[in-house]
Formats: C-alpha cells, sequence, structure tokens
C-alpha cells in the first residue's frame, strides 16, 4: 500500500513566526524615504506562510480550531446548530457553484466540493486557469460569510509518471487553491494544504477518462464546533 508523503511543518509555529517577519527587515527607500520590506524577508515570509498551510494538514483537528479560535478571533458553532449552520452554508455553495463543473458532496457534517482538471489546471501545470479564479472567487463568497468552518484543500493526480513527482505536483496545486484563497481574505488559520498524489484514484487510471477524473482538487469544509 503506497503511503502519502509530504511536506510536514509545525502549523501553530510557522503560522505565529510568519507574522513578525514583515516588521522585523524592514528598510528606507532612499528615494521616497518610505518604509518597505526587503525582498529577502518577502521570500521568507511567503515559505513560512506555504509551510504553515502544508503543515495544517498535519496538525491534529484540536491544534486547527486552537488556531482559528485564538488567531483568527473566529467563534465555535454550537453543537445543536451545526446541521442548521452546514445546511446552509451547502445551499450557498449550490446556488454560486450551479453550472461552473464543480461537485458540491454532503458528507455527515462535511461538505467536499470537487473540482475537476478541465476547470482548475492545464495538464502538468500548477498555476491556476485563468478561468477557475471566477469559480474560487464565487466559493470565497460562501467561505467568507460562515467564517467558523475549516477548509483543507487536497490535490490529486493520475497515475502518469513517478509516485515522487505527482506527490509534489499534487502539493503545489493544493498550495495554490489555498493561497489564492487567502489572498481573498480568508484567514490563513482556517486553511490547509495537503497532497495525496495518486494514492487516492476516484476512477481506473488505464483510460484517458479515468485519469481527467483522478486529477482534481477537493476542498474539504468542517464546521468548527464547541
Amino acid at each position: 500500500m503506497k503511503k502519502r508523503t509530504g511536506i510536514t511543518a509545525g502549523y501553530l509555529a510557522a503560522s505565529i513566526a510568519a507574522a513578525p517577519l514583515f516588521s522585523g527587515c524592514m528598510t528606507t527607500d532612499p528615494y521616497t524615504g518610505e518604509k518597505e520590506v526587503t525582498k529577502a524577508t518577502t521570500g521568507a515570509t511567503v515559505g513560512a506562510i506555504a509551510g504553515a498551510l502544508l503543515g495544517a494538514a498535519t496538525s491534529t483537528k484540536s491544534d486547527r480550531k486552537k488556531a482559528v479560535l485564538i488567531g483568527a478571533g473566529i467563534g465555535a458553532v454550537a453543537g445543536g446548530g451545526v446541521g442548521v449552520y452546514m445546511d446552509k452554508q451547502e445551499d450557498k455553495l449550490r446556488q454560486q457553484l450551479r453550472g461552473s463543473g464543480v461537485s458540491v458532496t454532503r458528507q455527515g457534517d462535511n461538505i467536499i466540493l470537487n473540482m475537476p482538471s478541465n476547470i482548475t489546471f492545464d495538464f502538468d501545470k500548477s498555476d491556476l486557469k485563468p478561468q477557475f479564479h471566477n469559480t474560487l472567487d464565487s466559493v470565497v463568497l460562501v467561505l467568507n460569510e460562515f467564517k467558523s468552518t475549516l477548509i483543507t484543500v487536497k490535490g490529486h493526480t493520475d497515475s502518469t509518471g513517478t509516485e515522487q513527482y505527482n506527490q509534489q505536483l499534487s502539493e503545489r496545486r493544493a498550495l495554490a487553491v489555498a493561497q489564492y484563497l487567502q489572498s481573498k481574505n480568508v484567514a490563513q488559520q482556517r486553511l490547509a494544504a495537503i497532497g495525496y498524489g495518486e494514492t487516492r484514484p476516484i476512477a481506473p487510471n488505464n483510460t484517458a477518462e479515468g485519469r481527467a477524473q483522478n486529477r482534481r482538487v477537493e476542498l474539504e469544509l468542517e464546521p468548527i464546533t464547541q
């Protein structure tokens, strides 16, 4: 049985450490006199954020929830109201994503958004397709309304190429989606990115149609409960 290998990081430590990087390494523009972040610091900060997003998926649920409650100041959903909360979120997502090619599936109190390869990334690429931005923007509208929700972005590939390459590609794709969501004001503490490579196919890899189904990104939405 193939095991998922991935990038792990101390999510709480990395996300907290990323915050002071901007303030700690400032320089003054000699022409304008304005303070600005050094390029080296920007690169370090981006790396820290990427590490935090990828590492969050390996953290315990209690650690992720703690990060949201403390770091983002977001409240939890009372136990008796979870079902109604997720029902409303599901309805909004179905409205926003109608005709987009994204499937919305309910699994208990969680919601799974399946985003197939024909709308997400070009073959063997990890840059978001321009038209995919509109789809993600529709998701963001709902995520920013229902803030007591954790979002795990899961990248998947087909079996073409080596297992190691596919693992890395799936991580890059998951990270690209998570970073886009963050750029649209979805709190970093709510996000995690994880790559599964070729290890979780939903269709046979011996046909072009099956491989296309396996190349996908999933968003798993989970309520933050008390």
